[in-house]
């Protein structure tokens, strides 16, 4: 009889554990690239099992090269997207109903960094020079500074030759530009880490030229908003995914780890993440995953203000919501 019950109490304990399974509700993120810190927060909440707490089965989906989050989301091979704010609002505006329910980064990691024996020791060098800019949504806050500073990108007289940049630094490090597109958290760091040293460059972060907007927001179609299940299953993610990020800016060693047990590639090192979290968690510094509207109409104003090519050529209506994060946070 002992045998039995003890039977018994096992089956039933595994039955629970499959409707629980069952029971959760999934959702599946698509990222804006490929497994690394940049992206630590979802996947300390999945491993921290904070989606779990919430009643979620959360499939995270790098991204890549050949990958496009706001296509996948169109195509119905996401719930969830994340995407910097310019790549949103120019999709918006050519018809791709994108909403931004939250914003876990506070601030930008984009640079121009450039040789300092290329001559170039301010914007106004720029002029004559060859510039690395990478392309897929990520032009576009390059572009609005170009168009500010009045210098063309088509390699005529007075302008500049635009180098369609791979998501590496060769073109640098081979003398093929004078300056390329980095991130403070990564592509900076494969400079210095293949030879150069800060002595050996000029970087000008967009926001100290007054051109930064917002990245990696959390975005999804106008209609999953529309749906009140849906509606329940995005505050419980973005609730969990907060947490995420905040034991991820408290941890950073850990988060990286956690990361990189992630990376299927193998392609991830232990240094590069770790020294990636740091950087990160000076990006999501201050914020809760609140959109500040401030922040939201500093972006849409650096996008509309390039001259006769803006990024966006109207303010935008229904672009963001705070009816996710109202509940998430509350």
């Amino acid at each position: 009889m002992k045998r039995l019950m003890t039977s018994l109490l096992a089956a039933g304990a595994f039955s629970l554990a499959a409707f629980a399974a069952n029971a959760a509700d999934k959702l599946t993120l698509q990222l804006k690239w490929v497994t690394q810190a940049q992206f630590a927060g979802y996947y300390v909440a999945k491993d921290k099992g904070f989606y779990e707490e919430e009643g979620l089965e959360i499939e995270i989906k790098p991204g890549g090269p050949d990958v496009a989050p706001v296509q996948v989301l169109a195509g119905g091979g996401a719930d969830v997207v994340l995407d910097w704010m310019p790549s949103a609002l120019a999709s918006r505006e050519k018809g791709v109903p994108l909403v931004n329910i939250a914003q876990p980064f506070k601030s930008s990691g984009m640079m121009l960094t450039c040789r300092k024996d290329s001559g170039i020791t301010s914007p106004a060098d720029f002029a004559g020079k060859t510039l690395g800019v990478w392309f897929g949504g990520n032009e576009y806050p390059f572009l609005n500074w170009m168009n500010k500073l009045g210098l063309e990108t088509d390699g005529s007289d007075g302008g500049v030759t635009v180098l369609k940049q791979g998501f590496n630094v060769d073109p640098i490090l081979q003398k093929q530009a004078d300056c390329v597109s980095t991130m403070t958290y990564n592509e900076y760091w494969q400079i210095i880490d293949a030879g150069l040293t800060p002595d050996d460059l000029v970087v000008f972060k967009y926001e100290d030229q007054g051109v930064s907007t917002l990245e990696d927001g959390i975005y999804v179609l106008e209609e999953s908003l529309k749906d009140e299940k849906m509606v329940d299953k995005l505050v419980r993610f973005v609730r969990a995914s907060m947490k995420g990020w905040k034991y991820a800016e408290e941890n950073p060693d850990e988060a990286a780890e956690i990361v990189l047990e992630n990376d299927a590639t193998g392609a991830q090192t232990e240094k590069h993440q770790k020294r990636m979290m740091g950087e990160i968690a000076k990006l999501t510094a201050g914020s809760n995953g609140a959109l500040e509207e401030a922040d939201y109409n500093r972006t849409v104003e650096a996008l509309m203000s390039g001259g006769s090519d803006p990024v966006i050529t109207k303010k935008p209506e229904g672009a963001w919501t705070s009816a996710i994060t109202d509940k998430a946070l509350n």
